[in-house]
């Protein structure tokens, strides 16, 4: 499989998006537009070690519901990536059995040096 979880209104995403030069195969999928299906999400999951790591702190919605001040579980995890789209870690990408999730320079990074093999 060759996907890209992303949003097109985020800078960042397409700036990664951009320096990893994806070949033509690569689904691009704005999940703004197309939302996460429960399947995807459970495939992502497959791949990494939780929920949790492909849940994004850093989103607006996260301070808002104060998630930081609860017990959140993997189903919560799960629940809410599957209720607002700002919720999963960006980009994810999925190049044949490997997943690389959000924006670090390291996960840049290896997402292109396994690109590049």
């Amino acid at each position: 499989m060759k996907k890209v979880f992303y949003l097109s209104t985020c800078n960042t995403c397409m700036r990664i998006i951009n320096e990893l030069d994806l070949s033509s195969d690569f689904h691009l999928q704005d999940i703004k537009t197309e939302a996460i299906t429960q399947y995807q999400l459970e495939n992502m999951r497959s791949l990494t070690n939780s929920y949790e790591s492909l849940f994004s702190k850093r989103a607006r919605l996260y301070k808002e519901l104060d998630l930081k001040n609860k017990n959140l579980t993997e189903e919560d995890y799960k629940n809410h990536i599957l209720k607002h789209y700002t919720f999963l870690k960006r980009p994810v990408i999925i190049f044949n059995d490997q997943i690389f999730i959000g924006n670090s320079k390291k996960t840049v990074a290896s997402a292109k040096q396994a690109l590049d093999e």
